[in-house]
């Protein structure tokens, strides 16, 4: 199970049934159906233990029964599953030129996705939390009138964040210390369900473990895409964080001493090389002409459509795009040895130009054999950061807290 909190330290009776509660929901959400025979041999606890807990997590309606089972030795056996149906958990994502919200439930079934258009890099950080805001009561509202009660909320944003859920700096939005967790929790009229703030690539790797085609690899990277480019790292089945939560900062590794300008003060960053907004400028010179892109979903509609038709200058840019991504990608697997890297937001719409290219360079500049083993693919996950955000809001019950209702 990954969290991306502290999970309970069993110091006296009641932490360590809280730690084998936590211990009986992953069981069941990773084998459903099971019965509490199974449940008690696969994961040592005794079996009035285990009784006991699924007692108390079906009172809660987060485990269910449902049915009999007869395909065993003996008497037929009662299996479970999650419930969870009277809750949900929201993801917020902070993007290039959107807002995205995923609300889902306990067994992860989404239960909305929206997206609205927003450019957050033109105007202030309060008016950018005014709009979190009114998408997340918005969201609140809708899954709580089908009557569920609300775990938590966390937002996807893309700069560096601290353990108190504030920006000390997020270069691509021209942010400083903007306590983004405390400031939401006050404009929410601070709920009865958590609110937490993370960084985009570290939720959607969290997104990537739990839902995506890598789903239960202990070892992986997710690239975040968009204004700049970050590293979602789990690492022995853990999020990676370091120690002030700021791990993960790839967007700034220099891959090109002669390359363009970056923002930071060097030269040639892999956000000033691979990021969405040097990507669309070097494929569409004709881009800004008319001011700022602040909305990239037309421009890289663009790019597809003439990448599709073989434009030599356009596949050309992409198969360079890819040769730095690749780059930053062998870095990654020298460093960390993941067993994959996977690329999300405008890398993966691009994939199909990207990968040969990056694929190469990445064979060709990791030092261990095989580049280690790391498989380099595209996520097939929509909107992952919010849907690590929503993912990342159970963790309190996933870590065995019972909610409140």
């Amino acid at each position: 199970m990954i969290s991306i909190q502290n999970e309970p330290q069993p110091t006296d009776l009641g932490d360590v049934r809280v730690a084998n509660r936590a211990v009986v929901l992953r069981h069941v959400r990773l084998h459903a159906p099971c019965s509490r025979a199974d449940i008690a041999a696969r994961t040592g606890l005794n079996k009035a233990t285990v009784s006991s807990l699924v007692a108390e997590l079906i009172d809660q309606r987060l485990v269910r029964e449902t049915g009999l089972t007869e395909n065993r030795v003996g008497r037929p056996a009662t299996m479970l599953v999650l419930d969870g149906e009277p809750y949900a958990a929201l993801g917020l994502q902070l993007g290039a030129d959107e807002l995205v919200a995923v609300a889902i439930d306990l067994g992860g079934n989404r239960l909305l996705t929206w997206r609205r258009a927003f450019a957050a890099d033109t105007v202030s950080p309060a008016e950018t939390l005014r709009a979190l805001t009114a998408l997340a009561r918005r969201a609140i509202g809708r899954v709580t009138a089908q009557g569920r009660t609300m775990l938590g909320l966390t937002v996807g944003v893309p700069g560096l964040v601290d353990p108190a859920g504030a920006v000390p700096l997020a270069d691509a939005l021209g942010w400083r210390d903007v306590p983004v967790a405390a400031d939401l929790r006050a404009a929410l009229r601070e709920p009865a369900f958590t609110v937490g703030v993370e960084t985009v690539a570290n939720l959607a790797a969290l997104a990537e473990q739990r839902h995506g085609a890598y789903a239960g690899t202990a070892d992986l990277v997710h690239l975040a895409g968009g204004i700049t480019v970050g590293a979602g790292i789990i690492a022995a089945g853990r999020l990676l964080r370091g120690g002030r939560g700021f791990a993960g900062g790839i967007g700034h590794l220099p891959v090109d001493p002669a390359g363009p300008p970056c923002d930071c003060g060097g030269r040639g960053c892999l956000t000033t090389l691979v990021g969405l907004p040097a990507v669309v400028r070097r494929l569409l010179p004709d881009a800004e002409a008319d001011g700022p892109v602040t909305d990239y979903l037309p421009e890289l509609t663009r790019i597809v459509a003439l990448a599709r038709q073989d434009d030599p200058t356009v596949c050309n840019g992409l198969a360079e795009t890819g040769r730095h991504l690749g780059r930053g990608v062998a870095v990654l697997a020298d460093l960390l040895n993941p067993e994959a890297v996977v690329l999300g937001d405008h890398f993966a719409t691009l994939a199909p130009w990207l990968l040969p290219a990056a694929r190469s360079e990445l064979a060709a500049r990791a030092h261990a054999p095989g580049a280690g083993g790391v498989r380099l693919d595209a996520s097939t996950l929509d909107t992952a950061a919010a849907l690590g955000g929503a993912t990342a809001a159970l963790a309190a019950v996933e870590a065995g807290r019972l909610p409140t209702r």
